[in-house]
């Protein structure tokens, strides 16, 4: 169950974090803990994101964070970086993630085929190519809807 002050968070939050250059990917409350801990991923919209972007944003998300007085109590701020997504869409992630296992699922099904599993090999402006045991598939990328990390290899 997300914590009743999340929204209002992310509220003060994605101003904050578009202002560095950054996005906020989630955030999580967790009361449990003593002292809470808020916990806010970022993601850094032009590069890997690092702990530079991490210390940037809690430096300035803490003063707008104490002026908006939200959380009346003492806490503990953690921003970090989600880190590797399992799912697979800007064309950067396409090139870091050639040769490697994937899931393709597309709808309607082709070729009575809803997932595709195999090697990454890469995407172009119509197709997405997969090796499936030394056999190249392509799929049209206008049926997929979705690519992710195979994690079971």
């Amino acid at each position: 169950m997300t914590h009743p002050l999340v929204p209002q968070i992310i509220e003060l939050a994605a101003p904050v974090a578009e202002q560095l250059g950054l996005e906020v990917v989630s955030v999580v409350f967790h009361t449990n803990q003593s002292p809470p801990v808020l916990r806010i991923d970022i993601r850094n919209l032009q590069q890997d994101t690092g702990l530079d972007d991490c210390e940037r944003m809690s430096r300035a998300l803490e003063v707008s964070l104490d002026t908006a007085e939200i959380i009346p109590d003492a806490y503990v701020l953690e921003i970090s970086s989600p880190g590797i997504s399992r799912q697979l869409t800007t064309d950067r992630e396409f090139i870091s993630f050639k040769g490697f296992p994937v899931i393709v699922s597309t709808s309607p099904p082709q070729g009575g085929q809803q997932d595709w599993v195999g090697q990454l090999i890469r995407r172009d402006e119509t197709k997405l190519y997969l090796n499936q045991k030394g056999r190249v598939v392509e799929i049209p990328r206008n049926l997929i809807t979705r690519v992710q990390l195979d994690e079971r290899h």
